[in-house]
């Protein structure tokens, strides 16, 4: 099974000393569910849709600002703002000297997401950085003239570009292909756990319905028996875990969105206590103490994020610029995990492995 390829294709590749080899590109899926619009359009009606060129705000002595609307109940986490803020260092942008950046996240919910994004357009930012498909279909909602650089799970299925060459509006971005990867991991969860037949996966409703329809064809062709449940507030993944363990999973897919990106911890310490083994996208999440994850990097997704929003803020047009694609995968083991429940990790998957967490 080919699980690696190189990081993004604007970027040198670099390979760990456990890399595994080079596998061919899946292209992205499309039939995600667009963002509902009747449910907060009456929030964003009243706010100013012009955008703020950046040369109007230098010329009345301002620096340029980045409105970044996170879909969390809470900041965003490491590496995220740190890769960002060097990503915009490398494009000679620094926070405080010459651009701003105002923060908005959903501390009530992503309810609260079309407040803030009006918010947003209100004081009349230069460009607005959204971490995921729901809080970048809530801006472009709110305004089809501010730029919009984003980071998504599928940005064609959810309807926010006409395509990644040419995105053709006022959105681009990095799309992370978390559809693909979704299933992709229950391949490397057969390949770990012996005679696995059960898995729950855990599932944010709000971006969309592509993750759990590729896994769920995933789990058919692996002859895999597969249980959806969704993580809408924090306060429904403990009930999610025990359901899981209820069930008798053998092992839980963590589907990605930045809502249960930002439950990890609540995740993993569950996850322990119910002896359940669980698969992550990120390697931060396998590192604190996760059984295993795959996926792009997320601090190069970030960094890259940056570099695209820097070259906006120079006028680049989002619909002139390609959205990109993560090309490196990296798989991350915790052996130290693995002991606790009990599980010996295949020699081949170790020599696949990127890093092993002993």
């Amino acid at each position: 099974m080919n699980w690696h390829a190189p990081q993004l294709r604007s970027s040198p590749r670099k390979r760990g000393p456990r890399a595994a080899e080079r596998g061919p590109w899946i292209p992205a899926s499309a039939g995600m569910n667009g963002i509902a619009r009747r449910a907060f359009m009456s929030l964003i009606a009243g706010a100013a849709t012009t955008a703020w060129p950046l040369t109007a705000r230098a010329q009345q002595g301002g620096m340029p600002t980045i409105g970044l609307l996170w879909p969390a109940d809470a900041p965003p986490v490491f590496p995220r703002m740190e890769s960002f803020r060097q990503g915009l260092r490398a494009s000679t942008f620094v926070e405080g000297q010459n651009v701003a950046i105002e923060l908005r996240y959903a501390q009530r919910g992503p309810q609260q997401l079309p407040e803030l994004a009006a918010e947003l357009v209100r004081s009349k930012v230069d460009v607005i950085f959204a971490g995921g498909d729901l809080a970048a279909g809530v801006a472009q909602q709110a305004t089809s003239t501010i730029p919009i650089v984003t980071i998504t799970d599928d940005i064609i299925g959810a309807g926010l570009i006409a395509s990644l060459s040419r995105p053709g509006g006022n959105v681009t971005g990095v799309t992370i292909l978390a559809p693909e990867l979704s299933a992709k991991r229950l391949e490397i969860l057969r390949d770990i756990i012996p005679g696995l037949s059960r898995v729950t996966a855990l599932h944010d409703p709000t971006s969309g319905t592509s993750q759990a329809t590729m896994a769920e064809s995933a789990a058919r062709s692996l002859n895999l028996k597969l249980q959806v449940l969704d993580v809408k507030h924090r306060e429904d993944v403990a009930p999610a875990l025990r359901a899981a363990r209820d069930s008798q999973a053998q092992a839980l897919n963590v589907f990605f969105s930045p809502l249960l990106s930002s439950l990890h911890r609540e995740i993993i310490a569950l996850a322990a206590e119910y002896r359940v083994p669980a698969i992550y996208q990120w390697r931060e999440h396998a590192e604190a103490g996760g059984l295993v994850s795959y996926g792009p990097n997320l601090a190069a997704m970030w960094r890259q994020s940056a570099i695209i929003t820097a070259k906006v803020l120079k006028g680049a047009k989002p619909a002139d610029v390609p959205v990109e694609q993560p090309t490196k995968f990296e798989l991350v083991v915790n052996e130290r995990t693995a002991k606790g429940l009990g599980l010996v990790i295949p020699p081949a998957v170790l020599l696949r492995a990127d890093e092993v967490v002993e």
